[in-house]
């Protein structure tokens, strides 16, 4: 049966569209799937809420029927977010520039939203990470696939606080964070998504239900602990991770005990020495299960901003076998990539779900509210297709590396303020870091162009001024 055509984005866009429109029944659908993405990446003064998307009004273009589409498509149509979620991890995937390898990490991490009322699904008092406080908020858990090339989102689920349950936490149909992150690991398995280790912050590192839970999973881990960190020990013995670093035997860069000299490459082309130090100490230790390593620029003052506690389940290399070292070996220096790894999460990830709108939705139900995730992850991705196309027709070989500065780093913990940078991670020699917001005027320019010969009246009214507007 033939499809009644759509009314086509900009070129680049619509053939990402394109790829959607089998999970997409009606043509209302398609077409307001379309203009959804155009709001979203579209440059905005204001924030990204339904008549900012429809570039109407605010409050008196609510009725308008190009808006009240928006709102229907999110709230009342019968399409699936997770189908179409689906669809675009397999054009990620499909993709030789983002499909993913055995060297990448899926990092978990949380990210909580302020709102006001308690009509809204999921809305409650809690901590939210991203401000460092307690607030009226909500929060999600999501899944991220990352490397040294790329990072693209995974899957994401909204935490539902107790107060939603006639029973509390004794709910059935209650889930902690930490329950939310272990099935997200589940589905990123059952999705056969390749990944050398689950990298998280102390939230889930100092968790050892989680920790024990993808170890059932033969799954390895790189996480985060507190700077307290402890276990049970005899007086005078270390009983402490810090403890253990200062009693390293820490003598300078020409005497370094057991540390090990780690150099790492930031984005801007500086290099920068990290030293890491195995702990031998309490139930850790490289024949161990578990191994714990200090990672800092400075052992001598283990300064608090540039100082990360880890514990992993990944064997030394050789170690003893053991039926708990199912995973491949790493060393010192492997450890410290994977970690840093999950700067992409808080520093990039973070910053483009704010500008693309991730939390400015202006629906109640749960259903509207994935919705909305679903449709600002598609934008997300839409700009690695944009970005992949044209890298492979302006580059086919190794792309030099990224020039753009990158400010020096700070530690990862919780609460972290957004409006700060953190440090890239380390990359080997040739790759580049991803940075979708650094090709934001390449893509701008790329829809302006196929705009001419198919632009839509949302997207001409966006360009009417006669200068180019900015992406995000």
């Amino acid at each position: 049966m033939t499809r009644r055509p759509v009314d086509p984005t900009s070129v680049p866009l619509e053939a990402y569209c394109q790829r959607f429109d089998d999970d997409f029944r009606t043509v209302n659908q398609r077409n307001a799937f379309r203009r959804y993405l155009e709001g979203l990446l579209l440059p905005s003064e204001r924030t990204k809420t339904l008549t900012a998307l429809a570039n109407v009004e605010p409050l008196v273009g609510i009725q308008r029927p190009q808006v009240q589409r928006l709102q229907w498509f999110v709230s009342e149509s019968s399409w699936s977010p997770e189908v179409v979620n689906a669809r675009r991890l397999a054009v990620r995937q499909a993709d030789p520039v983002t499909a993913p390898d055995p060297d990448g990490v899926l990092v978990i991490d949380e990210h909580g939203d302020r709102k006001w009322g308690s009509k809204t699904a999921h809305v409650g008092r809690q901590y939210l990470a991203n401000l460092g406080k307690v607030d009226l908020g909500v929060v999600s858990v999501s899944s991220l696939w990352a490397d040294e090339r790329v990072y693209w989102p995974v899957d994401v689920v909204p935490y539902t606080p107790a107060q939603h349950f006639p029973q509390g936490r004794t709910d059935p149909a209650f889930h902690t964070k930490l329950q939310l992150a272990e099935h997200l690991v589940h589905q990123a398995q059952a999705r056969g998504l390749p990944f050398r280790a689950v990298v998280a912050d102390c939230l889930y590192g100092e968790d050892r239900r989680f920790t024990a839970s993808l170890e059932q999973m033969s799954v390895g881990y790189v996480v985060a602990l507190k700077s307290s960190h402890t276990w049970w020990h005899p007086a005078g013995a270390i009983g402490a991770l810090w403890e253990a670093a200062e009693q390293s035997g820490w003598q300078g860069p020409a005497q370094p005990g057991p540390w090990v000299r780690v150099d790492r490459r930031f984005r801007d082309g500086h290099r920068a020495t990290w030293w890491a130090l195995e702990v031998v100490a309490g139930p850790y230790g490289p024949a161990k299960p578990r191994r714990a390593v200090v990672v800092t620029t400075d052992p001598a003052t283990l300064p608090e901003l540039s100082t990360w506690y880890l514990r992993t389940n990944l064997p030394a290399p050789n170690a003893p076998a053991t039926a708990n070292h199912a995973q491949p070996t790493a060393d010192l220096t492997e450890i410290v990539r994977l970690y840093g790894l999950r700067q992409w999460v808080e520093q990039r990830y973070k910053q483009v779900k704010q500008r693309l709108g991730w939390s400015q939705y202006q629906v109640r139900s749960d259903l509207a509210i994935r919705r909305h995730w679903a449709l600002v992850c598609c934008a997300f991705s839409c700009c690695w297709s944009l970005a992949g196309a044209g890298r492979r027709a302006d580059q086919p070989a190794t792309v030099d590396d990224d020039p753009s500065p990158r400010p020096e780093h700070r530690s990862a913990g919780r609460g972290e303020n957004p409006a700060r940078t953190d440090l890239a991670p380390s990359a080997p020699t040739g790759a580049r870091l991803a940075d979708p917001l650094g090709l934001a005027p390449t893509l701008v320019a790329r829809l302006v162009r196929g705009a001419a010969t198919a632009r839509t009246p949302s997207l001409a009214r966006c360009t009417s001024s006669g200068s180019p507007p900015r992406l995000l």
